[in-house]
């Protein structure tokens, strides 16, 4: 990319901005020896000397400037994203680069704000023009600069966002941690397998609190290496330092697939787990973590078990299509709504139902899809086809899928199970329903055959594709569902 000279026509912003951000350290430097001096009033008196002095020399800099009595001064934008402003001599009067971290933004329509550590800079160009050939260079640099990382390529850039708000949030994690199931079973599966982490290396995958690197330490962990990308690492940092733990557990702010260690690890720990196992696609963070484990170690969790099992309930069909009703008026406000009452119908019957239920209505055993996440590659969850024969065992409607999973954390000395099953206590997970739009009729002895497709896609979750025939009748039915937006019906 050749070198472009900008011309930048005005530094009193710079000076202003300059000289405030002095007085800030100033004020801190003040507020410090006010706890621990009793000269204060002189600290203060100096301070606010050095502020309007500085002011005062930057303000008579830019006005010579600005009426021509100095030389012009000059942008020059390197292929390495340096930045120099220069005299119209050729001398540099200041230079600096702009990385990925780099803080700035536009302002207005013609000026551009520039955080360097303590420092900002607002850069004032003379034309449109002008501004819009730094921006563009600048743009297209940032592009170059920056390759996308696994994460950043199957993630659209609002669903990343919202996620990581999301679990950014204290609240969350408190939802989390107080699953009683969820926490207890991860400590369980850790401590009773103290061997496998007994003065070993760990990394913990989405640390989220750090609950689970707490665990690893209190197993005889000699170093943890806690990963996670949303802002809540500002307080998993305090709760290692207030725990006095700041020499064995070292807090990473990034996504695991963009940050580095200076060794391999000996046992990955993670909770990738999200709505029916996969939702959030986390799993595959999980596994591209794998990149950084030592031959033959160990991931906790170790695979995961895929539960599928027809299902009938009356109540919750009729429910789930009663909600379509609004849209049959045909005098809402003198408005005729019911042109939509199929599209609604359609769209509340894309979403999956997260809620719990009896395992009586289940009408046949269930059937499983296993996860080795040893031995997964993340493509492989990227499109995943689970075909499905079922030997019914009462006679009725068929509604539906129940889909729950178990995950297994196998250790040199135990196994143990966390599971969300309809049968076991009851976690934040629930179990989640998938609905025909047909429910099918079926006695008992005949057999439901069909497949259940999961598509990947960029917004963290999976698109189902459910297809079911009765075998003996030839009756069909099937859906499409949304994972990212199921319907919360236990609240």
């Amino acid at each position: 990319m050749p070198n472009r000279n900008i011309f930048v026509s005005s530094y009193f912003c710079i000076a202003v901005i300059s000289a405030l951000e002095c007085q800030s350290s100033l004020s801190s430097i003040y507020s410090v020896f006010r706890k621990y001096s009793d000269t204060t009033h002189f600290f203060h008196t100096l301070s606010t000397f050095l502020f309007i002095y500085l002011f005062i020399y930057l303000f008579i800099i830019a006005m010579l400037e600005d009426r021509g009595w100095m030389s012009q001064v000059h942008l020059v934008l390197s292929e390495s994203s340096s930045f120099a402003p220069s005299a119209g001599d050729g001398v540099c009067v200041f230079k600096f680069s702009i990385g990925p971290e780099t803080e700035c933004c536009r302002v207005g329509t013609q000026s551009f704000l520039i955080t360097l550590g303590c420092v900002s800079v607002l850069l004032c160009f003379r034309t449109r023009t002008e501004f819009n050939a730094f921006h563009t260079m600048l743009s297209t640099q940032s592009s170059l600069d920056k390759e996308q990382s696994a994460f950043d390529q199957r993630t659209d850039v609002s669903s990343a966002r919202q996620y990581f708000q999301f679990y950014g949030c204290l609240s969350q994690q408190q939802n989390m941690l107080q699953d009683y199931l969820r926490t207890a079973t991860y400590q369980k599966a850790i401590l009773l397998n103290e061997v496998d982490f007994r003065d070993k290396v760990v990394l913990d995958v989405g640390c989220g609190s750090g609950i689970l690197s707490f665990f690893a330490i209190q197993a005889g962990a000699r170093k943890v290496y806690a990963v996670e990308a949303s802002s809540v690492a500002k307080y998993t940092q305090m709760l290692v330092k207030s725990n006095h733990l700041s020499d064995r557990i070292t807090v990473l702010a990034g996504k695991i697939e963009e940050v580095s260690f200076p060794e391999r690890v000996d046992i990955i720990v993670s909770e990738p787990i999200g709505y029916m196992l996969l939702n959030e696609r986390m799993l595959e963070s999980y596994l591209h973590s794998k990149k950084w484990l030592k031959p033959r170690g160990m991931m906790f969790p170790t695979f995961s078990d895929l539960h599928l099992a027809p299902f009938t309930d009356e109540q919750l069909y009729m429910e789930h299509y009663a909600r379509s009703s609004f849209w049959h008026q045909t005098s809402f406000f003198g408005i005729d709504l019911s042109s939509l009452h199929s599209a609604a119908v359609d769209e509340f019957f894309k979403q999956p139902i997260v809620d719990t239920f009896d395992k009586q209505i289940l009408m046949a055993k269930s059937i499983k899809f296993s996860i080795n996440f040893l031995e997964a590659k993340e493509e492989d969850l990227h499109r995943m086809e689970i075909p499905f024969v079922f030997q019914l065992l009462q006679s009725g409607l068929i509604h539906g899928l129940a889909v729950w999973f178990d995950v297994a954390f196998v250790g040199s000395r135990t196994t143990v199970w966390l599971s969300t099953s309809p049968s076991e206590p009851l976690t934040h997970w629930y179990q989640v329903r998938c609905l025909l739009q047909t429910p099918l009729f079926a006695k008992a002895g005949q057999t439901l055959s069909g497949t259940v497709l999961l598509v990947a896609n960029k917004r963290q979750s999976y698109d189902i594709h459910l297809s079911a025939v009765v075998d003996q009748s030839g009756f069909k039915s099937g859906n499409t569902l949304d994972l990212k937006n199921p319907f919360f019906r236990y609240a």
